[in-house]
């Protein structure tokens, strides 16, 4: 290491060239670098969606799930395999094992589900399989289109906008929200058929037949050679108003003169609406690694561009564009960044002069920009958590530079050339920074293995650090003195302070003046009784670990973040229509699109088990009231409408997003479960802990079933197949052909269906059948009969499963009310047969805690061997691991002080954090002492001149790191371009435990090390020497050998 730091010192145009290229070619990749907000991580889903048109519940889970679980169960690293059954829907979700390989894997799906595929029935369209991604899961920006238009203007603009912008690299897929599949409808009057004697088979025959391309060959007869083809399929609906349907003599009848053939869309099964109006949404997607914020800006161009051509009255509204979260948060980083090396750079300016604070100030940018540099080529991006751990590494990427050069600031001011001051002190101080630099990276490395959402969301933070820190420790020892021996200057000292400094080297210890020697007084004293020092210490300790547990706020398992928006979810029991849903959905639409703090409100009518869903979309957050505060103005505004489920919830940012507490019920005896899920849900509603309540039992609620008899309908030479055909023209319609137009992508159905009036229960028994002997009523062979509806089932590892799910109470944390709630459980008179198990936010919390506590024992064992290694000690290596523990007494003792939980996530990473920085300041002082000892001190002076000449160094350090992180304990963004303060913002929320915990226990840790440090040398020291005193007395009174008494 010294020969690199000569080479350097001896070539210093060389390294200030390179210098300036770190810093060019780091702020152009700074610039170019895609930008994101949240980290786009591979999430270990797969999902395999099953569609078949009709199918019930209990069928689907019969003829689509088994067969396809039974397959997929034997694929290798599936950590749970989640089953959904609905009407006309199944579907089969794998959550593999974290770190899984998603191109092996979806392989090995695709395999398994080609198999499967041989045992689904015939009509089931091929299954879809998909990895889930963040991309999928949330849109960068979703464009609305709204006004007082026809659905199909509106439709039709989408499709065509959609087209345009999935045509950019950047974007992934456009979702087009209210969109409605095209068919071509037959409307035909059922006495029409009869009185024609035609029925739906004939039809069906007929279509067919006539709707193909027919490859007659070629004709070569040697003079030519020719293509012969017969072309009748269905170009457009008059080919299908034209077609023969029957021959009477001379007479043709087509389509046409029997039935209505019109091109429509299916029927509804969701309505969207933007501040209650019409409206279509293109949810836009973009790729994992591109730029947002120009994905976005391109996004909106091709929508500006295209708004002079539409009609003046159909409005664009932009929602939930996260580009502006990204740019809110390059600007917060870049204030509190430039904040931050303000207040460091004043500090430094105070204590070592102008040219000393530059030259850490340059370590800055340096660090930063190689750091971000080594990102990019990494393949990363700049989202949320790289730009705080930017943050975080502000204080602490200047430590190395402050010892360097307060050591050669003290070096020059005793008369020493600035070139051989320089090197002295990158010399003297390389191996302390390099073991602090070694612990601080130790303590961060276990953090890349963290398992599941939360280890990918949050390894981002880790890697980064290393980065920065390891570009800080390359500015420390070799830019930073290169640069120092061409600009350092002597800081102008007076005589009084240069006496001062020789006196801490040479002169009497105790006599020194000013702040140092108060300290060297009280470090004088309190090292002649060093167990008591060390008995307050622990008395200190545990008075606040006790004080925590019994006045502390406990702890949560993710910070709570001031929100952009909310969730509301409308719920309600019985067979409502699409139609009558939306009824509801305007009523409560009516009641909310006043209130002044939403900006927009999106409404979706429609769901399997709701009646709709709307985004609440809030103005600014500095401009309107906590949003727990709204979300209770619409709670009160609601609440008057009978048999109507309200459920709002906040944007959740964390990786799981789910709910806090999810209660799994499984049983032997599926029936019993629909009653557990019931009481137990009473008992949550009534301990008023829990909001947002909700469960997938199933709901009240009818199916009619028509019994066939099969005898009677043997009878009459009828079948199952001849009356489902019959009775979908009432219904849905039968298809009976398909066709591709050249205005869109996919084929259309062609349907057949009686008219409106004639689709009623009624003409269920109604229907006429072509038999044997002629049309029947269904009625002779077929009973209509109600019987209980089932909604959804749920199956998870093979088992029927039902869930209960519930967010927490303002005011109330899991980790206090869930054994609480466990407790209860057994007073409630549960089936035996019920097992129930905690999910959700519960089971994340303990997966993360487990990690946590690993990673913090593998952090010090590793920071143990680089100790053990550099002061070839266990007594000193434990005494500096001490400062670790003690470090913790801190971090609780600020949250105690602020009221605020222990975040388990985010104060569990400050402990690790804190954990490689504590040791920093006892290592150089440590290693001070050992070469006092070396040179031939007393145990006692070595102390005090350790003290007092790394007095300025300790603080200084621990001063800067305190207050690059203060913004962000102190939840405020200072911005300096505009001139403008934020208290509370959302983006200082995020980190506000993090930087709490590694303040608060760094303010408390410094202490220690500049007081009980040295106590615990001293004691190592005193123990030394009455050891050594007691055997010079024993060999003293020992008898000599072969002594003869007289």
């Amino acid at each position: 290491m010294r020969g690199i730091i000569d080479a350097a010192l001896d070539r210093t145009r060389t390294v200030l060239m390179i210098f300036v290229l770190l810093i060019v070619s780091g702020a152009i990749t700074y610039n170019n670098i895609p930008k994101e907000s949240n980290p786009d991580i591979t999430i270990p889903i797969i999902y395999v969606s099953i569609i078949h048109d009709g199918i019930s519940p209990e069928d689907a889970e019969r003829m689509l799930i088994r067969p396809m679980e039974k397959e997929l169960r034997s694929l290798e690293g599936v950590k749970e395999m989640t089953s959904t059954a609905s009407e006309g829907h199944a579907s089969v979700q794998l959550e593999f094992i974290a770190g899984f390989d998603p191109k092996d894997a979806i392989a090995d799906v695709r395999d398994k589900v080609t198999l499967a595929k041989a045992k689904l029935p015939s009509d089931t369209e091929e299954p879809v399989i998909k990895q889930v991604s963040m991309a999928d899961e949330q849109p960068v920006i979703t464009v609305v289109l709204s006004g007082p238009v026809p659905e199909r203007g509106l439709v039709t603009l989408a499709r065509e906008l959609k087209d345009v912008i999935e045509g950019l690299k950047e974007v992934l897929e456009v979702d087009i929200g209210g969109d409605r599949e095209d068919i071509v409808e037959i409307v035909v009057d059922p006495l029409l058929m009869e009185s024609y004697g035609l029925d739906q088979n004939d039809i069906l025959n007929l279509l067919q037949r006539n709707n193909r391309l027919v490859a007659a060959g070629t004709l070569d007869n040697g003079a030519g050679r020719f293509a012969v083809k017969v072309p009748s399929v269905y170009e457009t609906v008059k080919d299908v108003y034209d077609q023969p349907i029957k021959i009477d003599g001379d007479n043709v009848i087509t389509f046409g003169d029997v039935a209505q053939v019109r091109r429509s869309y299916k029927d509804p099964n969701s309505f969207a609406r933007l501040n209650a109006n019409p409206a279509v949404s293109l949810e836009v997607k973009k790729r994992p690694g591109e730029n947002i914020i120009e994905t976005i800006e391109q996004v909106k161009q091709i929508i500006e561009a295209g708004k002079g051509k539409w009609p003046a009255h159909i409005e664009v509204t932009y929602t939930g564009d996260q580009s502006k979260d990204v740019r809110q948060m390059l600007k917060d980083l870049q204030n509190n960044v430039l904040s931050a090396v303000i207040l460091v750079v004043i500090v430094i300016i105070a204590a070592l002069g102008v040219r000393s604070a530059t030259l850490v100030g340059i370590a800055i940018p340096g660090s930063f920009l190689t750091g971000i540099l080594a990102i990019s080529m990494m393949g990363m991006t700049v989202n949320m958590v790289v730009l705080f751990s930017l943050i975080m590494a502000v204080g602490m990427l200047v430590d190395g530079a402050i010892v360097v050069t307060e050591f050669a600031d003290r070096m020059m001011s005793e008369g020493k050339s600035r070139r051989d001051a320089y090197r002295l002190a990158s010399k003297r101080m390389a191996w302390p920074i390099i073991a602090s630099t070694a612990t601080t990276l130790a303590a961060f490395a276990p953090l890349i293995f963290w398992p599941g959402m939360m280890g990918e969301f949050m390894k981002y933070l880790p890697i980064t650090l290393i980065a920065v820190l390891t570009a800080s420790l390359a500015m420390a020892l070799i830019f930073v003195p290169s640069i120092g021996s061409m600009i350092g200057k002597t800081r102008p000292v007076t005589a009084e302070a240069k006496q001062q400094m020789i006196q801490s080297e040479e002169g009497e210890i105790t006599s020194l003046s000013g702040f140092t020697g108060k300290y060297v007084r009280f470090l004088d004293a309190a090292i002649r009784r060093p167990a008591i020092s060390l008995l307050i210490s622990i008395g200190i300790a545990v008075t606040v670990f006790m004080a925590f547990g019994q006045f502390g706020k406990g702890s949560e398992f993710f910070p709570d973040v001031e929100p952009v928006g909310a969730n509301i979810t409308v719920r309600s029991h019985g067979d409502l229509s699409i139609f009558e849903k939306d009824r509801i959905m305007q009523k409560i639409e009516e009641r909310l699109v006043s209130m002044e703090e939403i900006e927009t409100l999106y409404a979706r009518t429609g769901g399997s088990d709701q009646i709709g869903y709307m985004r609440m979309n809030l103005v600014d957050w500095q401009l309107r009231r906590k949003a727990n505060d709204i979300v209770a103005d619409v709670y009160a505004a609601t609440e008057d409408l009978a048999g109507v489920e309200i459920e709002v919830r906040k944007d959740d940012n964390s990786p799981g997003g789910g709910k806090a507490l999810v209660l799994e019920l499984s049983s032997r005896f599926p029936a019993e479960l629909t009653e557990a899920v019931h009481t137990i849900r009473t008992a949550l509603e009534d301990s008023g802990k829990f909001v947002n309540i909700s469960d997938t039992a199933n709901k009240d609620g009818i199916e009619w079933q028509l019994l066939i008899d099969r005898s009677d309908a043997a009878r009459f030479g009828a079948d199952a197949t001849l009356l489902g055909s019959s009775i979908s023209m009432v219904t849905n319609g039968l298809k009976i052909g398909e066709y591709r137009p050249d205005d869109v992508d996919d084929e259309l159905d062609i349907r057949v269906r009686y008219p409106e009036d004639k689709r009623d229960l009624g003409q269920l028994e109604a229907v006429r059948v072509k038999t044997q002997m002629g049309m029947v009523p269904v009625s002779n062979f077929v009973e209509q009969k109600a019987v209980p509806k089932v909604d959804i089932i749920r199956r998870v590892d093979g088992r029927r499963v039902v869930q209960i799910a519930a967010d927490m109470a303002p005011g109330f944390l899991l980790n206090t009310e869930l054994p609480l709630l466990m407790e209860e459980l057994p007073s409630l008179n549960l089936s035996p047969s019920i097992n129930i198990k905690v999910r959700g936010e519960n089971e994340d919390q303990q997966e993360s805690m487990a990690f946590l506590m690993n990673a913090f024992m593998v952090a010090l064992f590793v920071m143990a061997i680089i100790l053990v290694s550099q002061f070839n000690s266990f007594y000193q290596a434990f005494l500096i691991l001490s400062a670790v523990i003690f470090s913790t007494v801190g971090v609780f003792l600020g949250l105690l002080i602020v009221q605020k939980p222990f975040g388990i996530v985010m104060s569990g990473i400050g402990v690790i954090s804190l954990a490689g920085i504590v040791v920093n300041n006892n290592i150089v002082l440590i290693d001070t002492f050992n070469v006092l000892r070396r040179q031939g001190m007393s145990l006692r002076e070595a102390i005090l001149r350790t003290g007092a000449q790394r007095l300025r160094p300790v603080l200084l350090t621990t001063v800067t790191t305190i207050l690059g992180l203060m913004p962000m304990v102190l939840e405020v963004n200072i911005d300096l371009i505009d001139r403008v303060m934020e208290f509370g913002g959302p983006s200082t929320q995020w980190w506000s435990q993090l930087s709490l915990a590694v303040a608060g226990g760094l303010a408390f840790s410094t202490l220690l090390t500049l007081v009980l440090t040295p106590c615990l040398l001293a004691l190592r020291g005193s123990r030394k020497s009455k050891t050594s005193l007691f055997s010079k007395l024993r060999r003293r009174n020992q008898p000599v050998p072969n002594q003869v008494n007289v």
